[in-house]
């Protein structure tokens, strides 16, 4: 498991503590499939030199080739190193980077909500950890 040099390799990262746990979660861009030689990223606008966050689609700065993002996002996985809230077990793992609806309980709220989330299991007790997007 390679862990990033510089947050302009990431697609996604964040570290939030569980319960007594906490995770570290990463998800690291990918060569473009048609040259090989540069990271795919979202295009920039030429104006500010910004990257366009709303874009629906990747680009490859060399070669111009472009995928949708559902496409990509297919082929991402997501890197973790977590330690268990129930357990206490500290490890790591790769699983594909594949969100879904969940319910947890907001402490701001009062209340439960349902949010989209990373979910794996502990290596050593199975417990189920949930990376929660928080935006």
């Amino acid at each position: 498991m390679r862990e990033p040099t510089s947050m302009d390799e990431c697609v996604y990262h964040t570290i939030q503590t569980i319960g007594k746990g906490k995770a570290r979660l990463w998800v690291l861009r990918e060569n473009c499939l048609e040259c090989g030689k540069a990271l795919m990223s979202k295009p920039k606008d030429p104006k500010t030199g910004r990257f366009k966050t709303r874009s629906k689609e990747y680009i490859c700065s060399e070669c111009g080739h472009t995928e949708d993002i559902e496409e990509y996002a297919e082929k991402l996985n997501a890197s973790i190193q977590y330690t268990c809230p129930k357990c206490e077990h500290k490890g790591e793992l790769e699983v594909p980077f594949k969100r879904k609806k969940t319910k947890f309980f907001d402490e701001m709220k009062k209340k439960e909500v349902r949010k989209l989330a990373l979910i794996f299991n502990c290596q050593k007790c199975n417990e189920e950890i949930k990376v929660i997007k928080l935006k």
